[in-house]
């Protein structure tokens, strides 16, 4: 009772988009999928806002019954959003404190289902959602292709699928056939030998198993009733494991050694694991977010295309798979989603889309081994008469007072070692002097990629006259920001969990401490967008290439050192002249001193 009393008293509004409806389906598809998931969970702890579009009368607006069962819904403008959700991509969900926001679906879904949880601790079967160590859609979609197919382009091309679907045979989203794709490919777990050679031992019980080959493979001829054994054996140990983790039952342990033949089977020899939810063996976030949006594609080409159906077999399959999850049902029929009856489907490899093969696959793909190295890659620059050349730094020597600044600014507060506290403080010293003599009063200050928050609470005590927004992906890191900034009573300060580019709020500078990789690149065309000016410090730099281009650490000889800042350099200068064609005035500078971060150049553009 004291969790769910608690829940209750720091009650949260969440802010849904609503653009139309149809039967069975709020649009965007993101609330549709948003109000599954708060059937899904029987949550009741949010007070839920419908924000309409301009052409969408708040006063004429009848919600139809099937599609909100049991949820209070009101219905509001964007103008009557609270400041700070304004500056966000919707679904977003605001604390009563009124300056801490999370936005995005992927970030809000997994926020919906903790506070669930919390309100009702007996409800563990909401965790296992989050999948194996809490990481189901963690990653933002700026990184995981993974999370950008599943919270972005999959309901928006369902979305543009719907509205132009006529009566010709429509193209299929390729999103629908990386999906199919992913659906066929063997499925990687933390246990995954442990689970193949339980597949292979039920294959040899059943015996419909292959035999285990020695040496070069041996020719397998196998009949049609061999191969349906095979498929059924493989499905069933797959089936099991799966829904015993839905009804939050561990396997009895086997206390019997595998016998000789399985526990001496080569990796090479184990059969693969085959999905049976979206992310593999269990049901997971994704599965609930891919749900209302596959089915509305899927009651398209059952009424007008069903001959299209045998191009999917592994998505009809999982659709139907799915509605045997524990309440699926109800909350589906709470939300208006009546399920369809799909015939069986043939899965063989030769029914699937033909173009299947050509499809690109989810996972991120590294490019070709880099053949060359940093040193020929410098003498042919320096041939053509390109060379790193720094701009000075404007004031080398200024610093902070930090003896005399409260407690709770210092990065020592972040429970950082000593060392660390103190080049993080130089570091800061950089930054903080460019943006502090950029800024005027009622200037709009964005932290990207925030982390604990060093450069935001920094420039939100310094600059009491200016809004300091923080953007973060990472909860706790944000949350410790905001513990901070409650010690120091500051009240310009506004914390937003989201992807980056969920951010659509008007700025004045945009800074970036050491965001890692291409965010640096992200935080610079953000800024540009909005005629911001821009103070980076990028981290990273290519993971593609051998770390040597880029080792500057203070115990390398200093040539190697040397080599590393010029390699640096030259992208960063590449940096700077992409921002100068779009009407910027850029610097290069080396903070100070070189010795605060291995990766200590500072990127600082104004709009001309």
């Amino acid at each position: 009772m004291k969790a769910i009393k608690k829940s209750l008293t720091e009650e949260e509004y969440l802010y849904l988009d609503f653009s139309h409806q149809t039967k069975g389906c709020i649009f965007p598809l993101h609330t549709s999928v948003t109000l599954f998931l708060l059937s899904y969970c029987d949550c009741k702890i949010f007070k839920i806002c419908l924000v309409v579009t301009k052409e969408v009368s708040t006063d004429s607006l009848l919600l139809r019954d099937d599609l909100i069962q049991d949820v209070e819904i009101q219905i509001i403008s964007r103008q009557e959003l609270p400041p700070i959700v304004q500056n966000c991509c919707l679904p977003a969900v605001l604390e009563r404190s009124d300056n801490f926001c999370r936005a995005g679906l992927a970030v809000v879904l997994r926020h919906i289902i903790q506070k669930s949880y919390e309100a009702d601790p007996l409800k563990k079967e909401l965790l296992e959602l989050l999948g194996f160590k809490k990481t189901c859609l963690k990653a933002c979609a700026e990184v995981s292709q993974w999370t950008r197919l599943c919270e972005l382009t999959i309901p928006l091309a369902i979305e543009n699928f719907l509205r132009e679907s006529s009566d010709q045979p429509p193209t299929i989203p390729v999103e629908i056939l990386q999906l199919e794709k992913k659906l066929s490919e063997p499925v990687r777990v933390h246990n995954d030998d442990k689970l193949r050679r339980q597949k292979l031992k039920q294959q040899k019980a059943d015996g419909a198993g292959p035999p285990l080959t020695k040496g070069k493979a041996k020719s397998k001829v196998h009949t049609q009733e061999t191969s349906e054994e095979l498929d059924s054996a493989s499905k069933s140990m797959e089936l099991k494991v799966a829904f015993s983790k839905l009804t939050v039952q561990e396997e009895p342990a086997t206390t019997n050694r595998e016998p000789s033949h399985i526990r001496k089977a080569k990796a090479s020899d184990l059969p693969p694991l085959e999905h049976v939810f979206a992310e593999g063996l269990y049901f997971t976030l994704a599965d609930i977010v891919l749900l209302p949006c596959i089915h509305h594609f899927l009651v398209i080409i059952c009424k007008k295309f069903s001959e299209k159906l045998a191009e999917f077999p592994l998505l009809a399959s999982w659709y139907q798979r799915i509605q045997e999850v524990p309440r699926v049902k109800t909350a589906a029929s709470k939300c208006g989603i009546q399920f369809l009856h799909l015939p069986e489907l043939l899965t063989t490899s030769t029914e699937q889309h033909p173009n299947l093969s050509e499809v690109p696959g989810v996972e991120e793909q590294n490019d070709p081994l880099f053949i060359g190295g940093p040193r020929p890659t410098m003498a042919k620059l320096m041939e053509k008469g390109i060379e790193v050349i720094f701009s000075p730094h404007p004031c080398p020597t200024w610093t902070l007072d930090w003896n005399v600044l409260p407690a709770a600014v210092s990065p020592k507060e972040g429970k950082m070692s000593g060392d660390r506290a103190l080049r993080k403080q130089q570091q800061l010293n950089n930054l903080v002097y460019v943006v502090t003599n950029q800024a005027k009063p009622g200037d709009r200050i964005v932290d990207f990629c925030s982390g604990g928050g060093h450069v935001g609470i920094v420039l939100a005590h310094m600059l009491p006259s200016c809004q300091v927004t923080l953007i973060e992906n990472k909860e706790l890191s944000l949350i410790r920001a905001k513990k901070r900034s409650n010690e120091l009573g500051l009240n310009n300060i506004w914390f937003i969990q989201a992807n980056m580019e969920y951010f659509t709020g008007m700025f004045n500078i945009g800074v970036a401490l050491h965001a890692c990789g291409v965010a640096t690149d992200m935080v610079i065309e953000h800024c540009i967008k909005t005629r911001a000016s821009f103070v980076t410090c990028p981290c990273c730099y290519d993971k593609n290439k051998p770390t040597s281009y880029y080792q500057t650490a203070a115990q390398l000889p200093p040539q190697r050192r040397l080599i590393g800042k010029q390699c640096m350099c030259l992208v960063d200068l590449d940096r700077a002249r992409a921002a100068e064609e779009c009407g910027y005035s850029v610097q290069v500078i080396s903070m100070e001193p070189e010795s605060c971060s291995p990766k200590n150049n500072m990127i600082v553009g104004i709009p001309i």
